[in-house]
């Protein structure tokens, strides 16, 4: 079984920064895509950022040049780094990997989210 435990949520101004922390824990053999998504009240999950085990990077038009989504692989750890925050950034933010548990096969894992609210 996989793990995958968020931080860095909570509250900011509009215009500030926020860093997440994914960390993937468990039964892995190797980490595949990981990605971040964000639902809001009423919404749907949508995409926000996604990289590649090489380090290739896709991003919502939403958020183009204010978030940047990185990763450690030897820590299997994903990161999302949000500056320049707007009320409608605010959501709950869900990190997401395709994990390998031995040389081939994967699955999907979902974290249980953190809050990030963008408010004055």
């Amino acid at each position: 079984q996989v793990q995958l435990v968020e931080s860095g949520g909570g509250l900011v101004q509009p215009g500030g920064s926020l860093r997440l922390s994914c960390a993937a824990s468990g039964s892995i053999f190797r980490i595949y895509a990981m990605g971040w998504y964000r639902q809001a009240p009423g919404k749907q999950r949508e995409l926000v950022a996604g990289i590649t085990s090489g380090g290739s990077t896709n991003y919502a038009d939403s958020v183009k040049g204010r978030f940047t989504i990185s990763r450690d692989n030897a820590k299997n750890t994903v990161y999302l780094q949000m500056n320049s925050l707007k009320p409608e950034d605010t959501a709950v933010y869900y990190c997401n990997a395709d994990v390998g548990p031995a040389a081939y096969g994967a699955s999907n894992y979902w974290g249980q989210g953190t809050q990030v609210t963008v408010s004055s």
